[in-house]
């Protein structure tokens, strides 16, 4: 019910925190995770499901400097690969079509639609040199 609720809810909110007696040896990892903003509620959901919660960023770029979301999700290194996996799952590149006078950046401008590729992710990892929840 609620109560285990609650302290599953605690336990996964856990996963980034170094325990009481911290003396070393805890590697943990930042995932900048950036995905279209189409795909950013499925990602959103498959990490949740799967125990990791992230930080949400709305943001700009790429080609047709579309919204897109960025992810900021904290985790121990050796879940690295499966939250890229999971991104990966729920990010897929597709084909659009746009006018040309949309594709700023493209370069050509033309009277007729232009293929462009959207969607994808891009994933940057870094070091975390201090994790404090306050």
């Amino acid at each position: 019910g609620k109560m285990k609720e609650k302290t599953d809810r605690r336990a996964r909110r856990q996963v980034c925190r170094a325990p009481d007696d911290f003396k070393g040896g805890f590697s943990m990892k930042l995932i900048y995770a950036i995905v279209s903003s189409d795909d950013s509620s499925s990602v959103s959901g498959a990490l949740t499901q799967n125990g990791f919660f992230a930080t949400k960023l709305a943001s700009t770029g790429g080609v047709l400097m579309s919204g897109n979301t960025t992810f900021l999700i904290c985790t121990d290194d050796e879940n690295v690969d499966q939250v890229i996996r999971i991104i990966g799952d729920h990010s897929k590149k597709r084909k659009q079509m746009v006018s040309s006078t949309a594709g700023y950046g493209l370069g050509s401008y033309s009277p007729f639609p232009v293929e462009v590729t959207v969607g994808g992710a891009t994933i940057i990892v870094t070091d975390v040199q201090r994790f404090e929840k306050l």
